[in-house]
Protein backbone atom coordinates (compact mmCIF):
# COMPACT_ATOMS: atom_id res chain seq x y z
CA UNK A 1 0.00 0.00 0.00
CA UNK A 2 1.29 3.58 0.26
CA UNK A 3 2.43 3.32 3.46
CA UNK A 4 1.18 5.29 7.12
CA UNK A 5 0.20 8.46 5.22
CA UNK A 6 -2.74 10.73 6.15
CA UNK A 7 -5.00 11.00 3.66
CA UNK A 8 -3.95 14.54 3.04
CA UNK A 9 -0.47 13.42 2.33
CA UNK A 10 -1.85 10.51 0.12
CA UNK A 11 -4.53 12.75 -1.61
CA UNK A 12 -1.98 15.24 -2.39
CA UNK A 13 1.10 13.28 -3.36
CA UNK A 14 -1.20 12.33 -6.87
CA UNK A 15 -2.59 14.85 -9.36
CA UNK A 16 -4.77 12.91 -11.32
CA UNK A 17 -4.88 14.12 -14.55
CA UNK A 18 -8.47 13.37 -15.40
CA UNK A 19 -9.19 16.59 -13.40
CA UNK A 20 -8.90 18.79 -16.40
CA UNK A 21 -10.34 16.51 -18.99
CA UNK A 22 -13.52 16.31 -16.50
CA UNK A 23 -13.16 20.16 -16.11
CA UNK A 24 -13.50 20.58 -20.30
CA UNK A 25 -16.69 18.30 -20.17
CA UNK A 26 -18.40 20.02 -17.16
CA UNK A 27 -17.55 23.77 -18.96
CA UNK A 28 -19.41 22.19 -21.96
CA UNK A 29 -22.06 20.55 -20.53
CA UNK A 30 -22.56 21.39 -16.50
CA UNK A 31 -25.41 18.94 -16.21
CA UNK A 32 -26.72 15.36 -16.89
CA UNK A 33 -23.72 13.74 -16.04
CA UNK A 34 -23.17 10.15 -14.46
CA UNK A 35 -19.84 8.55 -13.80
CA UNK A 36 -20.56 5.92 -16.80
CA UNK A 37 -21.27 8.53 -18.99
CA UNK A 38 -18.47 10.47 -18.09
CA UNK A 39 -16.49 7.16 -17.98
CA UNK A 40 -17.53 6.19 -21.72
CA UNK A 41 -16.43 10.19 -23.35
CA UNK A 42 -12.91 9.82 -21.53
CA UNK A 43 -12.77 6.06 -23.39
CA UNK A 44 -14.09 7.68 -26.40
CA UNK A 45 -11.80 10.32 -26.17
CA UNK A 46 -8.85 7.90 -25.71
CA UNK A 47 -7.93 9.40 -22.53
CA UNK A 48 -9.44 6.50 -20.64
CA UNK A 49 -9.15 2.98 -21.41
CA UNK A 50 -9.11 -0.65 -19.66
CA UNK A 51 -7.37 -0.71 -16.23
CA UNK A 52 -8.23 -4.37 -15.12
CA UNK A 53 -8.82 -7.70 -17.19
CA UNK A 54 -11.20 -8.48 -14.97
CA UNK A 55 -14.47 -6.46 -15.37
CA UNK A 56 -15.69 -5.92 -12.06
CA UNK A 57 -12.19 -4.23 -11.45
CA UNK A 58 -11.93 -2.06 -14.11
CA UNK A 59 -15.05 -0.73 -13.47
CA UNK A 60 -14.24 -0.18 -9.51
CA UNK A 61 -10.92 1.62 -10.99
CA UNK A 62 -12.47 3.92 -13.61
CA UNK A 63 -15.56 4.76 -11.31
CA UNK A 64 -12.33 5.31 -8.40
CA UNK A 65 -10.33 7.73 -11.11
CA UNK A 66 -13.26 10.16 -11.89
CA UNK A 67 -14.91 10.24 -8.33
CA UNK A 68 -11.17 11.10 -6.81
CA UNK A 69 -10.65 13.75 -9.53
CA UNK A 70 -14.13 15.16 -9.52
CA UNK A 71 -13.75 16.06 -6.12
CA UNK A 72 -9.76 17.23 -6.62
CA UNK A 73 -11.86 19.89 -8.98
CA UNK A 74 -14.20 20.39 -7.03
CA UNK A 75 -12.07 22.13 -4.27
CA UNK A 76 -10.69 23.54 -7.11
CA UNK A 77 -13.42 25.17 -8.35
CA UNK A 78 -14.67 26.17 -4.85
CA UNK A 79 -15.62 29.31 -4.10
CA UNK A 80 -16.26 30.40 -7.40
CA UNK A 81 -18.10 27.52 -8.98
CA UNK A 82 -19.62 24.57 -7.73
CA UNK A 83 -19.25 20.98 -8.60
CA UNK A 84 -21.61 19.02 -7.10
CA UNK A 85 -20.51 15.11 -7.06
CA UNK A 86 -23.01 12.37 -7.19
CA UNK A 87 -22.31 9.20 -8.44
CA UNK A 88 -25.55 9.40 -10.76
CA UNK A 89 -25.81 13.72 -10.41
CA UNK A 90 -22.56 15.49 -11.35
CA UNK A 91 -23.19 19.36 -12.59
CA UNK A 92 -21.51 22.40 -12.29
CA UNK A 93 -22.65 25.57 -11.44
CA UNK A 94 -21.40 28.77 -12.41
CA UNK A 95 -20.80 31.42 -9.52
CA UNK A 96 -23.45 34.06 -11.21
CA UNK A 97 -25.95 31.18 -10.37
CA UNK A 98 -27.62 31.54 -6.29
CA UNK A 99 -27.67 27.69 -6.12
CA UNK A 100 -23.88 27.95 -6.34
CA UNK A 101 -23.49 30.47 -3.30
CA UNK A 102 -25.62 27.64 -0.88
CA UNK A 103 -23.31 25.40 -0.65
CA UNK A 104 -19.88 24.33 1.08
CA UNK A 105 -17.02 21.62 1.08
CA UNK A 106 -17.95 18.62 3.47
CA UNK A 107 -14.51 17.88 4.17
CA UNK A 108 -15.86 14.89 6.57
CA UNK A 109 -18.20 13.30 4.05
CA UNK A 110 -17.23 9.59 3.93
CA UNK A 111 -17.84 9.05 0.08
CA UNK A 112 -15.11 12.18 -0.28
CA UNK A 113 -12.52 10.76 2.01
CA UNK A 114 -12.74 7.51 0.77
CA UNK A 115 -12.10 8.19 -3.21
CA UNK A 116 -9.62 11.03 -2.12
CA UNK A 117 -7.68 8.31 -0.37
CA UNK A 118 -5.54 6.67 -2.94
CA UNK A 119 -4.99 3.05 -0.65
CA UNK A 120 -8.34 2.43 -1.42
CA UNK A 121 -7.79 2.04 -4.97
CA UNK A 122 -6.02 -1.03 -3.71
CA UNK A 123 -2.41 -1.26 -5.55
CA UNK A 124 0.60 -0.90 -5.04
CA UNK A 125 2.37 2.75 -4.83
CA UNK A 126 4.38 2.04 -8.01
CA UNK A 127 1.42 1.03 -9.88
CA UNK A 128 -0.82 4.43 -8.78
CA UNK A 129 2.94 6.38 -10.64
CA UNK A 130 2.37 4.11 -13.51
CA UNK A 131 -0.93 4.11 -13.95
CA UNK A 132 -1.06 8.20 -13.88
CA UNK A 133 2.47 8.02 -15.75
CA UNK A 134 -0.19 6.81 -18.62
CA UNK A 135 -2.53 9.07 -18.27
CA UNK A 136 -0.27 12.00 -18.51
CA UNK A 137 1.16 10.80 -22.06
CA UNK A 138 -2.43 10.17 -22.73
CA UNK A 139 -3.15 13.52 -21.81
CA UNK A 140 -0.88 15.31 -23.69
CA UNK A 141 -1.32 13.90 -26.89
CA UNK A 142 -5.05 14.87 -26.11
CA UNK A 143 -3.89 18.39 -26.05
CA UNK A 144 -2.97 18.06 -29.22
CA UNK A 145 -1.13 20.90 -31.12
CA UNK A 146 2.81 21.82 -31.38
CA UNK A 147 5.45 19.62 -30.32
CA UNK A 148 6.19 19.37 -27.03
CA UNK A 149 8.25 21.78 -25.49
CA UNK A 150 11.75 20.89 -24.37
CA UNK A 151 12.87 22.26 -21.40
CA UNK A 152 15.05 21.11 -18.39
CA UNK A 153 14.06 21.42 -14.54
CA UNK A 154 15.27 24.71 -14.11
CA UNK A 155 13.25 26.36 -17.12
CA UNK A 156 10.52 24.23 -15.84
CA UNK A 157 10.60 26.15 -12.12
CA UNK A 158 11.50 29.55 -13.97
CA UNK A 159 8.26 28.76 -16.28
CA UNK A 160 6.22 28.42 -12.59
CA UNK A 161 7.74 31.75 -11.42
CA UNK A 162 9.44 29.48 -8.90
CA UNK A 163 13.38 29.18 -7.76
CA UNK A 164 15.58 25.91 -7.23
CA UNK A 165 14.71 25.63 -3.74
CA UNK A 166 11.00 25.52 -4.38
CA UNK A 167 9.47 22.50 -2.40
CA UNK A 168 7.26 19.44 -3.78
CA UNK A 169 4.50 21.02 -2.27
CA UNK A 170 5.17 24.90 -3.67
CA UNK A 171 5.48 23.25 -6.75
CA UNK A 172 1.55 21.77 -6.65
CA UNK A 173 0.57 24.50 -5.28
CA UNK A 174 1.73 26.47 -8.39
CA UNK A 175 0.79 23.64 -10.45
CA UNK A 176 -2.68 23.83 -9.64
CA UNK A 177 -3.42 27.33 -9.59
CA UNK A 178 -1.34 28.07 -13.03
CA UNK A 179 -3.48 25.71 -14.30
CA UNK A 180 -7.08 26.47 -13.46
CA UNK A 181 -5.80 30.24 -14.72
CA UNK A 182 -4.80 29.17 -18.03
CA UNK A 183 -6.72 26.26 -18.94
CA UNK A 184 -8.41 27.41 -22.54
CA UNK A 185 -12.36 27.00 -20.67
CA UNK A 186 -11.23 29.33 -18.58
CA UNK A 187 -12.20 33.36 -18.87
CA UNK A 188 -8.48 33.75 -19.04
CA UNK A 189 -7.21 30.62 -20.46
CA UNK A 190 -4.91 30.34 -23.49
CA UNK A 191 -4.51 27.18 -25.02
CA UNK A 192 -0.77 27.01 -25.67
CA UNK A 193 -0.11 28.41 -22.39
CA UNK A 194 -1.87 25.39 -20.81
CA UNK A 195 0.04 22.93 -23.23
CA UNK A 196 3.10 24.16 -21.99
CA UNK A 197 2.39 24.61 -18.40
CA UNK A 198 0.98 20.69 -18.76
CA UNK A 199 4.82 19.96 -20.15
CA UNK A 200 6.79 22.01 -16.99
CA UNK A 201 4.26 19.88 -14.06
CA UNK A 202 5.10 16.29 -16.27
CA UNK A 203 8.55 17.31 -15.58
CA UNK A 204 8.59 18.49 -12.16
CA UNK A 205 5.92 16.09 -10.83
Amino acid sequence: MLGNQSIEEIRTEFENPLVWPLFEVLQQQGNGWKVHTLSTYLIEKGILSQLDEIPEKDLFKRNFLIMNALYQLQEELYPEQWLQVEAMNIELFSKYESNCHNHAIDTEHPLREYYLDWTNYQVEEGEVKRLLNEFWSSYRRYLGGCNSVRMDRIQALKLFGLSESATAKDIRKQWRKLAMKHHPDRETGNVEKFRVMCEAWNLLR
